[in-house]
């Protein structure tokens, strides 16, 4: 049997050690953490500055020099071998390849919804997309649901339904968002943490730069493109597009390493918080008492499954869910 040993006592006169209140890590987690969500959330004010492009021209754009952004930031930081691994798998490279297209679609139709003045409904697509994680466990991964994930899946079941009858019209921005983004989620878990943030988002714009660099390309040679008719500073505001989506990225990467899964899990609501109050308070989009009563419903359903999330990892010998992400 071992016996500890009384702890041995300060020397007269020294200093005594003051407990710390939290590591490093956790203040620079929850910076980097806050600091993703907050670009994800303001978003929408980028893309109306590089009008007149339109969504394809953007989602192009955003494709191409998001790519020319994560290569130099992997040649920088001397990263090119996690790259060679990821692509040498053969499962790595096809199902990221399928990230793309699903990611692909997911910009596209979010870049719509803010230049048609959507903002409000392309933030609903990512309050439901949680709903939506826990619908893909159930028919996909053969999950079992707790009775307050079966309430939840129910009140944001019935908030589609309200905003449907009364907006006259199904919000399949919202339903499109939400459904790309969670099987986006569930093939980059399906990857599982072989390949990090930057290097997942290097392949996925490669398997789609051909395709955007190609349409970008037939923009400029017939006279359609904006990138060389709109002066220096719209084609600085276009080619920026690569900073504006692999920047959260990276952050959110390196807050996913440094906080719990609990703390990721609620900072993820921050992003369509924000969406929606730009869309409500900076492009006066409309509020119907419809669309107000089905938004309280998906709050209402998110507050029981943040719950019932919190409860579940703080029970004995419970799994952790995927990471969160949120953004466009």
């Amino acid at each position: 049997m071992v016996t500890s040993r009384p702890a041995p006592r300060p020397a007269p006169g020294a200093a005594r050690e003051t407990p710390r209140r939290s590591p490093p890590g956790d203040r620079t987690g929850l910076l980097l953490g806050v600091g993703a969500y907050l670009l994800w959330g303001i978003l929408p004010l980028y893309f109306p500055l590089v009008r007149p492009a339109g969504a394809a021209e953007i989602v192009a754009h955003r494709v191409v020099w998001s790519l020319a952004f994560c290569a130099a930031v992997l040649a920088i930081t001397g990263q090119a071998g996690a790259l060679r691994a990821a692509i040498r798998s053969r499962r790595s490279l096809a199902l990221l390849s399928i990230a793309a297209v699903l990611i692909g679609v997911n910009w596209l139709t979010y870049v719509f919804a803010v230049l048609a003045d959507h903002v409000i409904e392309a933030s609903l697509g990512y309050f439901i997309n949680p709903l939506v994680t826990v619908l893909l466990a159930v028919f996909l991964l053969h999950e079992r649901l707790r009775p307050l994930q079966w309430w939840a899946l129910g009140a944001g079941a019935l908030a589609v339904v309200v905003i449907t009858v009364g907006y006259g019209r199904l919000p399949w921005i919202s339903l499109v968002l939400a459904f790309t983004f969670g099987l986006y989620g569930l093939v980059k878990n399906r990857v599982g943490r072989r390949v990090d943030a930057l290097t997942g988002l290097t392949i996925e714009t490669t398997v789609l730069a051909p395709l955007a660099l190609g349409y970008l390309l037939w923009l400029e040679r017939s006279g359609s493109g904006s990138f060389t008719n709109h002066g220096l500073s719209h084609a600085a505001l276009l080619a920026a597009a690569g900073v504006v989506t692999a920047l959260p990225l990276i952050m959110f990467a390196g807050a996913a390493r440094r906080l719990p899964l609990s703390i990721i899990g609620l900072l993820q609501y921050l992003a369509p918080i924000l969406q929606f109050l730009v869309g409500l308070l900076v492009f006066r989009e409309a509020m119907p008492a419809a669309r107000w009563w089905g938004f309280a419903l998906v709050w209402i359903a998110l507050v029981v499954l943040s719950v019932d999330g919190l409860r579940s990892l703080r029970s004995p010998g419970s799994a952790g869910a995927p990471r969160a992400l949120s953004g466009a």
